[in-house]
C-alpha cells in the first residue's frame, strides 16, 4: 500500500480545500476505497474524511427530498418517505452487498464506486485500460460474462456495480457538486461517461469536486415503482440485469414511464428508447417487449454474456408487468 496522509476534514469549505491538493481523495464509509487501496489499485496521497458531513434526508416543500451524501445506505432504504415515494430506490439499496456494509457505506461512495471487473482488479495479471491507460483489456477476449453489451467500447467492456444508481437514473436525480471553484448541479444520467477511449475517465467531476447531496425530483408515480435485480446467488452478488421501473397509467395506456439498467453498461443505462416507445401506447406484453427490443437493438454482446441481451428483455417485460397488476 502506498502511504498516505489522513485528515478529517471541519466542514466542506475545509474538504474542498483538502481536496484540491495533488493525489487527494475523498474518503466516505470506505468500503470501496480501502479495498481499492488494499489491492494498490488506487494510490492516493491524501485520504480527506468527510463521513461527518451531512446524513439528513430532507423532505422539501415541493415533493423532493434532498439526501446528504454521508447518509448510510441503510438509512436511505428505511427512510419512510424513500419507501413510500419512492420504493424502487428502497428495494435497489437493499438489494446491494450485504447489510454490515450497507451500514457502512455512504450514498457519495456508492455514486463513485468503481467497477468490479475481476481483470481490473487483478493488478498483476491483467491488463486493463482502466487501471493503466493505454494497456489493453484482457476481459474483451478473456472470461467476460459478467460484462457491458451496451455502450462498451473497444477499450473497456467493464460494468457499473452500482444498484442505487439505477433506480437514481430512474428516477431522474440529480447530484450536487461542491468545489473551490464554486457549486454545480449534474443530472445522474449525465454524471458517468461511457467508456470510448478513455475508461480510465469514470465520470464528469472535476479534481477536487466533492457530492455533497443527491435531490429526488418530485415524482408522484415513483410510488408506483419497483426494482428487480437478477444474479448469480441471492445475497451478495453483482447483477447480471437488473431494471428499475416506474409507470403512470391513463386507463390501459401508458402515459408517462422510467426505465434504468444495470449490469448491462459502463454506468447505469436509462432506457430512454424503450420509454419512448412505451408512452401513449397500449400496455400489453407485447408492447413492453417492443419496446425492451427496441432498447436492445444496439446491444454488442461478447463470447460469454450473448444471454444478457434476451436476459434484459424479459426482466424489463417482467418488471412492467409486475408494475401493472399492482392496482389489480
Amino acid at each position: 500500500m502506498t502511504p498516505f496522509s489522513y485528515a478529517r476534514a471541519h466542514d466542506v469549505t475545509d474538504a474542498v480545500r483538502l481536496g484540491a491538493e495533488h493525489g487527494a481523495k475523498y474518503l466516505g464509509g470506505g468500503t470501496n476505497l480501502v479495498d481499492l487501496l488494499r489491492e494498490t489499485i488506487e494510490h492516493p496521497l491524501s485520504l480527506i474524511d468527510v463521513t461527518g458531513f451531512s446524513n439528513a434526508i430532507e423532505e422539501r416543500e415541493d415533493g423532493s427530498l434532498l439526501i446528504g451524501a454521508a447518509t448510510r445506505n441503510t438509512a436511505l432504504a428505511s427512510h419512510r418517505a424513500v419507501r413510500v415515494r419512492y420504493p424502487m430506490l428502497s428495494r435497489a439499496v437493499l438489494a446491494g452487498a450485504s447489510a454490515q456494509i450497507r451500514n457502512m457505506a455512504t450514498v457519495g461512495g456508492n455514486v463513485l464506486q468503481r467497477t468490479r471487473c475481476t481483470y481490473f482488479y487483478d493488478n498483476e495479471g491483467s491488463r486493463c485500460n482502466k487501471r493503466n491507460p493505454g494497456q489493453g483489456c484482457d476481459a474483451i477476449d478473456g472470461f467476460n460474462r459478467i460484462q457491458a453489451i451496451l455502450g462498451a467500447s473497444s477499450a473497456c467492456v467493464a460494468t457499473h456495480p452500482s444498484d442505487m444508481c439505477v433506480a437514481l437514473a430512474a428516477l431522474g436525480a440529480n447530484v450536487h457538486l461542491r468545489s473551490a471553484r464554486g457549486e454545480r448541479t449534474l443530472p445522474m444520467t449525465d454524471l458517468h461517461r461511457l467508456p470510448e477511449g478513455h475508461p480510465e475517465i469514470e465520470t464528469l467531476l472535476e479534481p477536487g469536486e466533492l457530492i455533497t447531496a443527491v435531490e429526488l425530483p418530485p415524482l408522484p408515480m415513483a410510488a408506483r415503482s419497483t426494482y428487480r435485480k437478477v444474479r448469480d446467488r441471492v445475497s451478495y452478488a453483482f447483477a447480471l440485469v437488473s431494471v428499475a421501473a416506474a409507470i403512470e397509467l391513463e386507463g390501459d395506456t401508458v402515459k408517462d414511464v422510467r426505465l434504468a439498467l444495470g449490469g448491462v453498461a459502463h454506468k447505469p443505462w436509462r432506457a430512454w428508447k424503450a420509454e419512448a416507445a412505451l408512452k401513449g401506447r397500449p400496455a400489453t406484453a407485447e408492447g413492453f417487449r417492443a419496446a425492451a427490443e427496441a432498447e436492445l437493438a444496439g446491444a454488442a454482446p461478447l463470447r460469454d454474456n450473448a444471454f444478457k441481451v434476451e436476459l434484459a428483455m424479459r426482466t424489463i417485460v417482467a418488471v412492467l408487468t409486475e408494475l401493472m397488476e399492482m392496482d389489480a
